[in-house]
């Protein structure tokens, strides 16, 4: 299997499809990533664990319509061209 350009979107794809249906409650909360899980004060810094779980949030909300289409894209292409 050669590495293309394909394969390299392919990847990125099944991430962005990993990462949005990720479960807050059943998932994210027992790992300790919550929504309540450390909030910063004004002026501080956020810590990485807090940008990591609102960059998992977001794309949650901006993602989800685009990503039925790109799926659908996807498995078509694969249908077709194998």
């Amino acid at each position: 299997m050669a590495f293309t350009l394909y394969s390299l979107l392919q990847a990125v794809l099944l991430i962005v499809n990993a990462v949005a249906v990720l479960h807050e409650e059943r998932f994210l909360r027992h790992v300790g990533w919550g929504s309540d899980q450390g909030m910063g004060g004004f002026g501080e810094e956020p810590e990485i664990k807090t940008q990591l779980t609102n960059l998992i949030r977001s794309v949650q909300t901006v993602m989800r319509v685009p990503l039925i289409a790109v799926n659908s894209v996807t498995i078509v292409l694969l249908l077709l061209f194998g």
